[in-house]
């Protein structure tokens, strides 16, 4: 049996879950999540634990904020004003955007809060400033 190694392009079931046991993320129900490994696709760390598995092997990976998706960053909280956006935005809090800010690429921000005249938007990744733990089965390599 081979086992998954830099430029194999692999298929995985993945369940996401916080520190606290909270679900954020399964692909059991839909297709199998699909990458390159050594293409910088997905987190270094979650790669590095794909490396070097067979297939139909499972393992659980818990990865501290710094190793997965950063610490959070209160800099990252924006308001803007509603009049700034186009008119067929209705935002939703919860909601991922993707938002262009004056002399910026574009960017996924979080609703966060909708106001009378502003909306707060969310730079984070949802999972920043989390410790995340990761259950792992190699289905395929391609």
């Amino acid at each position: 049996m081979s086992l998954a190694q830099c430029g194999d392009t692999v298929k995985v079931h993945i369940n996401i879950w916080l520190e606290d046991g909270t679900d954020f993320v399964s692909s059991r129900d839909t297709d199998p999540f699909e990458f390159t490994l050594g293409q910088g696709e997905v987190i270094p760390n979650f790669e590095n634990a794909v490396i070097g598995m067979e297939v139909g092997e499972t393992k659980t990976i818990t990865l501290p904020p710094d190793d997965a998706y950063g610490e959070r960053h209160e800099d990252l909280l924006v308001s803007v004003k509603k009049s700034d956006f186009p008119e067929s935005v209705v935002p939703v809090i919860g909601e991922r955007l993707r938002v262009r800010l004056k002399g910026s690429d574009p960017i996924e921000v979080t609703v966060m809060d909708i106001n009378e005249d502003t909306i707060i938007l969310d730079g984070n990744h949802p999972l920043a400033g989390y410790s995340v733990a990761y259950n792992i089965q190699l289905v395929a390599i391609k």
